[in-house]
């Protein structure tokens, strides 16, 4: 199968994630207003869901290590399409909560399985390439996501939205079968004991240079995660954007995150992954510093736009860099690893997210520190991240040559 393809599939199946958190953000004054509750606390079904989908990977991460991917990422699609019928069907702020809560738990079967995937085929500066061509197919996603939201509003009402997500999961379903899965041979027979499925963990934590790296992308998601969660209020109800302006101003965003990835490609035939990734955090947080600024002078929208559009950007050259270094040292654990660094970026990142809803005072300025402390403390982390990669490389090359020689 050509680069290419193999991108595209595994875009395919990224892009569940961007279609549960982007899709339903136009609908938020819909759906407030029909269950009777206020903006923030719809923003705490998107909170919900990202902090279940990091937990879930903890235990789908190491099944699809011991089961297989196709196993794991199979069942995911089928609870991840069911949930979202039952969505269609909520009435309450209650059962909204609950059935994101089991459709996070399929999202997350799919999200930890593409990086295992990746990481079974590639190594280095290759996987980080990979990762670059799946973050561009995936990110048009957010892109068409609101805009697809906002075309089902037109047309039915928000319940619409989590059928058309039920219907997505089952085409990636079926595109798999046909396309990726078909005369693979079949899983390994399991030789390890259950037990493992938890130390595996511990080989996991107990590596420096990974948890940076973990710590990183937990941290530099988080920021966009904030914004995303105040995405209806900042641009709907501060600025008074309409729904149409609403999905142009995601798409900027994530037309920035697309260059960024076609600008990583090509820097990193000249420059190793480590150092791309700590100017992107630099970059990230001057952005973000600006966005701060600009809120406290009481800036219009078109340059709290422009500040999201290059902390977006950022994300998109962040992102495939720091999975293809933390995945790095477990070749043979790909899905435990991929499932620690999941379970961290989304649970903590939903944690930080939900907090930030009940610092809401009805002006921006509360998010916009949330996102600056995050960004700050992801820069701090990856200050010495070239350095510390180095010393993992030649320790592991160090313990590799010992075990050959005996």
């Amino acid at each position: 199968m050509s680069t290419l393809r193999f991108a595209i599939l595994l875009g395919m199946t990224v892009a569940i994630g961007p279609f549960a958190l982007d899709t339903y953000l136009p609908a938020f004054p819909e759906i407030a207003a029909d269950l009777g509750v206020d903006l923030p606390a719809v923003g705490r079904t998107l909170s919900i869901y990202v902090f279940a989908l990091g937990l879930t990977q903890l235990v789908a991460g190491p099944l699809s290590d011991r089961y297989g991917r196709r196993v794991v990422l199979f069942t995911g699609l089928v609870i991840f399409a069911a949930a979202s019928l039952m969505l269609a069907r909520a009435e309450s702020l209650g059962w909204m909560m609950a059935w994101r809560l089991v459709q996070a738990m399929g999202g997350a079967c799919c999200a930890v399985s593409v990086p295992a995937i990746v990481r079974d085929r590639t190594h280095g500066q290759a996987s980080a390439s990979l990762f670059s061509l799946i973050g561009i197919v995936m990110l048009v996603a957010p892109a068409l996501a609101p805009a697809i939201g906002s075309s089902l509003l037109y047309a039915f009402d928000w319940p619409a939205i989590f059928v058309f997500l039920a219907a997505y999961a089952a085409v990636v379903a079926l595109t798999l079968h046909n396309l990726l899965f078909r005369g693979l041979p079949p899983a390994p027979k399991v030789t390890t004991p259950v037990h493992t499925l938890v130390t595996n963990y511990l080989t996991v934590l107990r590596h420096g240079t990974t948890m940076r790296f973990i710590a990183i992308q937990t941290l530099a998601f988080s920021v966009m995660l904030v914004f995303i969660t105040h995405a209806a209020f900042i641009y709907q109800e501060w600025f008074g954007a309409s729904n149409r302006l609403f999905s142009i101003l995601f798409a900027c965003q994530v037309a920035g995150m697309v260059a960024a990835n076609f600008l990583n490609r090509r820097l990193l035939r000249t420059f190793h992954s480590t150092r791309i990734l700590r100017t992107a955090c630099a970059v990230q947080a001057l952005a973000v510093l600006a966005l701060l600024a600009a809120i406290v002078q009481g800036a219009g929208l078109v340059t709290v736009a422009v500040c999201m559009v290059v902390i977006g950007g950022c994300l998109g050259t962040i992102i495939p860099n720091n999975i293809a270094n933390a995945l790095e040292f477990f070749p043979r654990l790909g899905g435990t690893a991929s499932a620690l660094l999941g379970a961290t970026q989304f649970a903590l990142g939903g944690l930080i997210s939900a907090t930030s809803t009940w610092l809401a005072d009805g002006t921006p300025l509360p998010i916009v520190l949330v996102m600056a402390f995050c960004t700050l403390a992801a820069l701090a982390f990856a200050a010495g991240a070239p350095g510390a990669m180095a010393r993992a490389l030649e320790m592991d090359a160090a313990n590799r040559e010992t075990v050959g020689r005996r």
